[in-house]
């Protein structure tokens, strides 16, 4: 079974740095203001002092261009002491770019929080391959620099999983959801999303309780690393809970099909204990994607045991929890629950 160093925990007054590891929008003129609101959202709400690194701000055409400039950020963060926690700007297309110039070796021996969502899918799984955990979870341009304020449900579960070494326990669904895209202009700011109510997770198959080390991503991005080193070994897969969500490009369903048939054909679904899966970006492809996942995994690959979690209150929709990678996890079909048996951190 999949087991993590799991890093220190986050206290008041401890410095953390903020990365552009795909997009490097936080640094383009226009939109400057958001990640300065971010920024301060972490400084005043959660006690932070918060630090660039060299290139965090560069701006999106640099970042793009410089693929090594960015891994050297990775690199930098994880190496100084003093930095206790890195934190995503933003997701974006390509930061499988990077792969070339990681040293696997310095996250390996300077094990500390990580967290984004989206495609720091990537680095979460460059964090795996080092053997820590890392927080599948907010980024700074868009929750923590949330219209308005950050979201309580976000909020809370950050505090939980990074600022509490306690066990995190069970995980209910946010009772509100919005997937609404409010263009990031700051006259816009004090605009408040959309919010819907949101009718909790669905259990689309299982019964009784399974355990097993979170492990997943996004889905996308997921198929951009197959192939590549950073794909794990089928071991790696063995008893995990695996947690999957798609984008705001909401892929259409033929494609959900082909990526689980890829994951079917590996023997990656016959190894785990349980699937969790996010609520569509919008709810579009609601139903269809619920209709693919059957097909699939439970119809072609014959696994009617396997407890299937669907409409889950992390990934691209708001607000989030967030997901430590290798911490043991639990779903209960008959009580309908999530939980995270251990902590996150240290």
């Amino acid at each position: 079974m999949l087991r993590l160093t799991k890093p220190q925990k986050l206290n008041k007054g401890d410095k953390v740095a903020t990365v552009s590891l795909s997009w490097g929008g936080a640094g383009d003129t226009e939109l400057r203001w958001r990640y300065e609101l971010g920024k301060k959202r972490l400084e005043d709400e959660f006690g932070l002092v918060v630090v660039e690194m060299s290139n965090t701000l560069k701006g999106s055409k640099y970042i793009y261009n410089h693929p090594e400039k960015r891994a050297e950020d990775l690199m930098d963060a994880f190496s100084d002491p003093s930095i206790k926690a890195i934190f995503s700007c933003i997701g974006g297309d390509d930061s499988v770019r990077m792969l070339p110039y990681i040293d696997f070796d310095i996250i390996r021996n300077n094990p500390k929080i990580f967290i984004g969502y989206s495609d720091s899918t990537i680095t979460h799984f460059i964090c795996l391959k080092a053997g820590i955990t890392s927080f599948y979870g907010p980024s700074i341009l868009a929750e923590f620099a949330e219209n308005i304020k950050i979201f309580d449900y976000t909020k809370h579960w950050v505090r939980k999983t990074l600022f509490d070494n306690s066990i995190i326990g069970a995980i209910p669904p946010a009772e509100m959801w919005t997937g609404e895209r409010i263009e990031w202009l700051e006259e816009n700011k004090n605009m408040a999303k959309t919010m819907k109510k949101n009718q909790g997770y669905e259990f689309i198959q299982g019964e009784g309780k399974v355990r097993g080390p979170l492990i997943g991503g996004c889905i996308e991005v997921m198929e951009m690393m197959k192939g590549t080193l950073l794909w794990p070994s089928l071991d790696v897969f063995e008893d995990a809970i695996l947690f999957f969500e798609t984008s705001e490009d909401m892929p259409e369903p033929v494609y959900i099909e082909y990526w689980l048939r890829n994951y079917g054909s590996q023997g990656i679904f016959q190894k785990a204990k349980g699937i969790i899966w996010g609520k569509p970006y919008q709810e579009k492809y609601y139903e269809e994607y619920k209709e693919v996942i059957k097909k699939v995994v439970v119809n072609e690959l014959g696994l009617k045991h396997i407890p299937i979690i669907y409409n889950m209150s992390f990934g691209h929709n708001e607000p989030m929890m967030t997901l430590p990678y290798g911490v043991l996890a639990e779903i209960d079909c008959n009580n309908k629950t999530f939980t995270i048996l251990e902590s996150g951190v240290i």
